[in-house]
């Protein structure tokens, strides 16, 4: 909290200087850290929920006011949840909606009150003698005999609702481990060991979660089923590339868009048809046929929070501190070592063209290039670095990414995917630091949960000559790669000072990078 509370107070210090009276390398990094924080408070659950929702109360009646819909409340409001930012959610809630609840119950995963606790997030927890019931579960994102427990409370309050009551469904990101009821009659081992077979016969991961959905009495709209004919409307947090509502928590109050004979093909492709039990045949010839969204006429999903949300609340400020901003996608994934040599290259790119280079138009088509392999959804990255070109007397660019990366361990060190992303852009800077002359350049990627790995840190800053002054200090960055130790390297070098440090926020819409340029005056 006391972090936070810096950063805060950064923010305000800021505000009160002009953007280019202080021309360091320091300066850029309150900038990125800034920029970040505001992406970051977008998605915080009360800001989110009190986007979301309002409660209007008039002569002798009160209405609830969510996704242009007003319902009347008359002791009829009821909610459930089940994520890793629920616990927050809940709590904004219960703050909006006051005497209204009747009733709630949410999944969360195990050990969450206590660390939010921990974290100093008192906004974030149910207040005492709360209607809400809170069960933990799903240790280490596994659904557990304790998800299961909770999932069936779960059902249990929705199966009991009528048509005159509400069900508020808040979902986020974990929500699918921590919702588990397979339908009977097969166990929760059952349904692991089928996903574990189509894991390791090499299954996608919509092939993996068509099966989920299909195993599921609640994923796959079976939760929206269970509760009719109450109304039902879901706040849902977006923890996937593409905001796909059908794949967040496996999509408990989502229309299903597969059959019985999609999952009986899938198993068949992969060899596990003959193998299947009874039981499993059973239960998919058991599935509804093909439902029609007109099935789903008493739910309202709401997308409450995302990745895009975030980034553009960070264009937002860039803006505000005088930067030109180039918000380019939200579906960035991959190995990191192929997306930090494309961030590598694009801000050399950036450079050259601020400092009109000769080495222009080939960064340039070795950029673009990279991007074609990368195949990124909607990145139309010509027409915005020539949107870029035409801009004319710009000398401050802020470039701004989302999505989710994955990462190769190799060995035994701590990191995670974004201090590792960060490193290995400045070891790709390290042998071309002098395409950026003219330049500083500014690299930070960090995830919105304020975790990163098993480590106190959630992302990392970069800039081209830090390797440079690492070796000075005796610190090999590219040993560090190896040994899959980048939290290590960055706790060592300058004690932490390049260090992204937020703290448990509350919250996930994945990560953000962000490259910061400026012509050096």
């Amino acid at each position: 909290m006391a972090r936070i509370s810096r950063v805060l107070n950064l923010g305000r210090v800021l505000s009160c200087r002009s953007h280019g009276a202080v021309r360091t390398m320091a300066s850029l990094q309150e900038d990125a850290h800034r920029i970040f924080w505001s992406a970051v408070s977008s998605v915080l659950p009360p800001r989110m929920l009190r986007r979301a929702l309002a409660v209007r109360d008039t002569a002798g009646s009160s209405v609830l006011e969510c996704g242009g819909k007003e319902i009347t409340l008359d002791k009829n409001l009821y909610l459930v949840g089940f994520g890793k930012a629920v616990l927050g959610m809940a709590a904004a809630v219960e703050q909006i909606v006051g005497k209204h609840l009747v009733e709630g119950v949410i999944s969360i995963p195990r050990g969450m009150e206590e660390s939010l606790k921990q974290a100093g997030r008192r906004d974030m927890l149910l207040s005492p003698g709360s209607r809400v019931r809170v069960m933990e579960g799903a240790a280490n994102n596994m659904a557990d005999e304790a998800a299961l427990r909770a999932a069936g409370e779960i059902r249990k309050l929705a199966e009991k609702l009528e048509e005159r009551h509400l069900l508020l469904v808040l979902i986020s990101g974990g929500g699918s481990a921590l919702l588990p009821a397979p339908v009977p009659p097969l166990t929760l081992q059952d349904k692991q060991t089928i996903t574990q077979q189509l894991a390791l016969r090499g299954a996608t991961i919509q092939e993996l979660n068509t099966l989920r959905r299909a195993l599921s009495q609640l994923k796959g709209g079976g939760l929206a089923r269970a509760a009719y004919p109450a109304q039902v409307v879901s706040l849902i947090l977006s923890d996937v590339i593409g905001d796909d509502l059908d794949v967040i928590a496996s999509g408990p109050t989502v229309c299903s868009s597969h059959s019985a004979e999609d999952c009986l093909q899938i198993m068949s492709k992969y060899g596990l048809r003959d193998s299947m039990s009874e039981a499993v045949v059973e239960v998919l010839r058991s599935r509804p046929l093909m439902e029609s969204p007109d099935h789903f006429s008493h739910v309202h999903n709401i997308l409450i929070g995302s990745n895009f949300i975030a980034l553009r609340e960070a264009e937002q400020e860039a803006k505000k501190l005088g930067y030109f901003t180039l918000l380019l996608s939200t579906a960035i994934s991959g190995d990191v070592r192929y997306v930090s040599h494309f961030y590598a290259v694009l801000a050399k790119v950036i450079c050259s063209i601020l400092m009109s280079s000769p080495q222009q138009q080939e960064l340039e088509q070795e950029v673009l290039a990279l991007a074609s392999t990368m195949a990124v959804s909607g990145l139309n990255l010509a027409d915005r670095l020539q949107e870029l070109k035409l801009t004319g007397s710009v000398d401050s660019i802020c470039v701004l990414f989302g999505g989710e990366t994955t990462v190769q361990v190799q060995g035994k060190g701590k990191g995670g995917r974004n201090q590792e992303m960060a490193l290995r852009v400045a070891a790709e800077w390290h042998q071309s630091q002098a395409s950026m002359q003219g330049c500083q350049v500014m690299f930070l990627s960090g995830g919105t949960d304020g975790q990163d790995g098993p480590t106190e840190a959630t992302g990392a800053f970069v800039y081209p000559q830090l390797m440079t002054n690492a070796l000075e200090r005796g610190l090999d960055a590219e040993h560090s790669l190896y040994l899959s130790d980048s939290n290590g390297f960055f706790s060592r070098f300058q004690n932490g000072k390049y260090l992204l440090v937020t703290g448990l926020t509350g919250t996930n819409v994945m990560d953000v990078q962000m490259l910061l340029v400026r012509r050096q005056l």
